[in-house]
């Protein structure tokens, strides 16, 4: 279908991706987001090959290769630090054929404001219900005010108001069971190596840090805990509790970190929705399949799902509605297969299964990297691109 117009709520990295996207193959998108300023929540993220080869493909190779980090190796440690296995990503480089970029998230939000354009992106406006005819779809603001196009991509957000609209009931998150510190912090090396991604795990916990663009490491830090704990106010203490007598790089980078800019975020994420369209709007990104980041495929497949939609859309003269069953039927499963996986993952890397979460560090004691190679390459491979 030709010239169609696209209402796009919410300006994070799938609604971005989206409308650049969609204004490549001649739409006319607009873009809206209900904050002032645009502040993208955490301090990094790991874009594994699926998601660069769809930014390769809208022409931002070299741009994100230039903010992203040099990721050529993965190493896990004990607490203690004693190495449990410590590999090369090449061969899932060449095996794939394209390389990872962990990039921080205002870098890659700027980015994609910059590709879009930073004025075409209407801030403070929240949208709060939505309304939709056999020939157009409307986006309803808090002030009032309407966007009309031939459909309405809901991009805002794991806390999506407009999910509720699409799927037809109330959907609330599910708390995964840990608590997430994340911040940037210059390479070192007595932190790790400055191309390597490091691991530190023990008691359901994790330590890591991963390079990022201008010399920079992204670090998190996971520490399973009830879901009402209440942050302590002198974060450095409570990290110092939770990491006594972990390995020097861990000491090190709590010591060095900024607690003013450091996130701490409960992590949640929410079931497998039963459906990601509704008519003339359709759900993306985390308002579609939000999930925990113990597979570093969140942000992927968001980028997924903009590729997905504008694919569908520009290649059928049908009507749009059957383009968004379309992009549902082939999103709905990959993504459900992604939460749950995560959410599978999470529970073995954080202890809430004790006996899977031992044996996988005796089983990471006796890696070569194969096994995780492998396991990450299914995932890619499922992607655009294979």
């Amino acid at each position: 279908m030709n010239n169609l117009k696209v209402i796009v709520v919410g300006a994070g990295m799938g609604g971005l991706t989206a409308g650049i996207s969609l204004r490549q193959v001649g739409y006319d998108v607009e873009i809206y987001d209900r904050v002032r300023q645009l502040r993208p929540a955490g301090a990094g993220i790991s874009l594994w090959s699926n998601g660069i080869k769809v930014l390769n493909r809208l022409g931002l190779g070299a741009e994100i290769a230039h903010i992203g980090g040099s990721m050529q190796r993965m190493a896990y440690f004990t607490q203690a630090g004693q190495t449990l296995t410590n590999f090369s990503l090449t061969p899932l480089v060449e095996a794939i054929g394209q390389c990872p970029y962990p990039v921080a998230r205002t870098d890659l939000q700027q980015m994609l404001l910059s590709a879009f354009g930073v004025e075409n992106v209407q801030l403070n406006s929240q949208c709060v219900g939505i309304e939709q005819s056999d020939t157009d779809a409307t986006a309803i603001f808090a002030d009032g005010r309407r966007a009309t196009g031939d459909l309405v991509v809901a991009a805002d957000g794991t806390h999506s108001v407009l999910r509720n609209y699409v799927v037809g009931k109330t959907i609330e998150r599910r708390y995964a069971g840990y608590v997430n510190w994340n911040g940037l912090i210059p390479i070192a090396p007595e932190l790790a190596p400055s191309h390597s991604w490091v691991i530190y795990v023990g008691n359901g916990q994790r330590a890591s840090m991963m390079p990022v663009g201008d010399n920079r490491f992204y670090f998190f830090l996971d520490v399973p805990l009830p879901k009402d704990a209440q942050p302590q106010a002198d974060m450095r203490a409570e990290l110092n509790d939770h990491f006594d007598g972990w390995a020097a790089p861990v000491q090190t980078l709590i010591q060095h970190l900024n607690p003013e800019k450091t996130n701490r975020i409960p992590i949640h994420d929410v079931d497998p929705l039963p459906q990601l369209v509704k008519g003339r709007v359709a759900l993306l990104g985390d308002a579609a399949h939000s999930t925990s980041p113990d597979l570093g495929q969140g942000g992927c497949q968001a980028i997924e799902d903009a590729w997905a939609l504008t694919t569908h859309l520009v290649t059928t003269n049908i009507s749009v509605v059957d383009a968004l069953k379309r992009y549902e039927t082939e999103r709905k499963d990959r993504t459900a297969e992604i939460i749950l996986k995560a959410r599978e993952r999470a529970d073995m890397i954080h202890g809430n299964v004790a006996a899977k979460t031992e044996q996988w560090y005796e089983e990471l004691a006796q890696e070569d990297g194969g096994r995780i190679m492998g396991a990450i390459a299914k995932i890619i491979q499922k992607g655009p691109f294979h």
